[in-house]
């Protein structure tokens, strides 16, 4: 199926800015960079605490689905010490990935080499079967590993995939906190690491606008005089579409599963679909 149907345009909300001589700028520049210098050493700050945190035992077998056959996750490392999850929301009944992971998808390809240098592994794990999952992908050009976690206990363990019996209870456990969510998938990141015995263990996940930190997009945005101009939307990523998509602005998908039907406009995103408190 295929659709036109468009969402809200961003308004221009470009402020009214003062003209000052370029004497002026580098004052007000040297001003912001002072904070800008402080904001980077406590993000530094706030890494080494993530490092730090204790580490959990995996002690599932887990199974995926793969090109060349079932995989455990221990496969999905490579051959490296690391690994890194992203939980790309698409569920088994959806003719399409979520357009919000997919633009956060298309930003992987590039930093694979890089992180393999530096003995890390990066994966994508669905829930929906291998065969729409390969031909998802084909289509959107991408070449990192992608696998299907259909019939396993992973998506719901790591709060990326809620049954409807969870869903029917009017809350679900997202982002470390029970609350309303209005899908049956949801995305996240997680990272593990693999000891020298093989054993595997989970060091750290992170979900809504944790997810930021995937989005090299929203980083340009951010410093140019427009932002990321989501303000006057329906919900942070309405403007969002498929690389391919946005000449047409279509959604082959007409019940797009992934977007919610309502969401508040000060809402500020990762990947898609949730409520104000779902991406704080």
């Amino acid at each position: 199926m295929s659709t036109n149907t468009k969402v809200a345009e961003p308004k221009n909300t470009k402020q009214e800015h003062k003209v000052v001589s370029q004497q002026e700028w580098i004052a007000a520049r040297k001003a912001l960079l002072k904070k800008e210098k402080e904001a980077t050493r406590v993000s530094d700050e706030l890494a080494a605490e993530r490092r730090k945190l204790p580490w959990v035992k995996i002690g599932k077998n887990y199974g995926f689905d793969a090109p060349g056959g079932k995989v455990a996750l221990a496969d999905l490392f490579a051959g490296r010490s690391q690994l890194v999850i992203y939980h790309f929301m698409f569920g088994p009944d959806w003719q399409e990935g979520c357009p919000s992971c997919s633009f956060v998808s298309d930003h992987f390809d590039g930093a694979l080499p890089h992180l393999a240098a530096r003995d890390v592994t990066l994966a994508v794990v669905s829930h929906a079967p291998l065969t729409k999952l390969e031909a998802f992908k084909k289509r959107m050009g991408w070449r990192f590993q992608w696998v299907s976690s259909h019939g396993s206990d992973f998506n719901g363990d790591f709060h990326v995939s809620f049954t409807k019996e969870e869903l029917a209870k009017g809350k679900v456990e997202y982002n470390y906190t029970m609350q309303e969510f209005p899908s049956a998938e949801a995305p996240g990141f997680s990272v593990f690491t693999k000891d020298a015995n093989g054993d595997v263990f989970h060091t750290y996940s992170t979900y809504g606008r944790g997810l930021e930190l995937l989005m090299n997009t929203y980083r340009i945005l951010d410093v140019v005089p427009k932002g990321r101009d989501e303000d006057q939307l329906e919900f942070a990523m309405a403007w969002v579409r498929y690389h391919d998509r946005y000449d047409t602005n279509a959604f082959a998908d007409a019940d797009k599963p992934y977007w919610p039907e309502t969401a508040s406009s000060g809402a500020s995103s990762a990947c898609v679909c949730g409520s104000k408190e779902a991406l704080a």
